[in-house]
């Protein structure tokens, strides 16, 4: 399953990361001469492209920017499952929808403090999808060497469906075997942080849904819309009073 392959890898990283903490002080190195003239830099992180996708969630607003020339096809499906253009298969009842918008109130079913959230089946259970697969696109200079990627998860290569996460962390691990399809701005990782840390259940997923109210695309150049207002709060009147007898 899709969060079994991630879970194995951030175990990878886990270990990597004990190992390295048990490792002695690196060692001082002798002085060396100045360069004689300008260096060059280092490569400039790709920077996001095509549309933005919004999603309001019930602990926050999440908003990352498309990929949308490294990713095109997990950008258009994407695109498509979340404004209901694109056709998919209920994995619940295996009935054909059409027209049906398919991210809007689903749910975060598994979070990782230090790794991601994960979300994008209607069942909850790590195993939905929408009744199709895509292949992965991987494009050299775009890894997980940054928080905030939005990435399609998967069960093995060339596996993509609806199911995607975000990372809150770099993750290097994850390097070239999922498909990076946006990236999200810094208030959205604090989202990301919030909900990751949230009380789990032996499987990662929470105890008290973490839902995806609503997933809104905004075309490029396109201001975002405002977020959501507020639930209101109870009303403070008294109670009427009983009728003396």
């Amino acid at each position: 399953m899709k969060h079994q392959l991630i879970a194995a890898l951030f175990v990878t990283a886990l270990s990597a990361s004990a190992l390295a903490q048990q490792s002695s002080a690196p060692a001082t190195q002798p002085a060396q001469d100045l360069p004689d003239g300008p260096q060059p830099t280092q490569a400039v992180l790709t920077q996001p492209n095509g549309p933005t996708v919004v999603m309001d969630t019930s602990m926050g607003r999440i908003t990352c920017q498309f990929f949308q020339k490294q990713a095109p096809v997990a950008v258009a499906n994407f695109i498509g499952l979340a404004n209901g253009t694109k056709d998919w298969t209920d994995p619940a009842t295996s009935k054909k929808m059409h027209g049906k918008r398919y991210y809007d109130h689903t749910q975060f079913h598994r979070v990782i403090p230090e790794f991601m959230i994960q979300g994008g089946d209607p069942t909850a259970t790590g195993t939905g999808d929408p009744g199709y697969s895509f292949n992965d696109e991987f494009d050299p200079n775009l890894n997980f060497d940054v928080p905030g990627r939005l990435a399609m998860a998967n069960s093995g290569p060339n596996t993509n469906g609806s199911q995607f996460f975000v990372t809150e962390a770099p993750q290097p691990s994850l390097n070239q075997k999922y498909t990076i399809f946006g990236q999200c701005d810094d208030s959205s990782v604090n989202v990301v942080k919030t909900i990751a840390r949230v009380q789990t259940n032996p499987n990662d997923k929470p105890i008290v849904p973490v839902f995806l109210n609503k997933v809104t695309i905004v075309p490029e150049g396109q201001p975002v819309p405002p977020p959501p207002a507020p639930p209101a709060a109870p009303s403070a009147t008294a109670p009427a009073e009983k009728p003396q007898p």
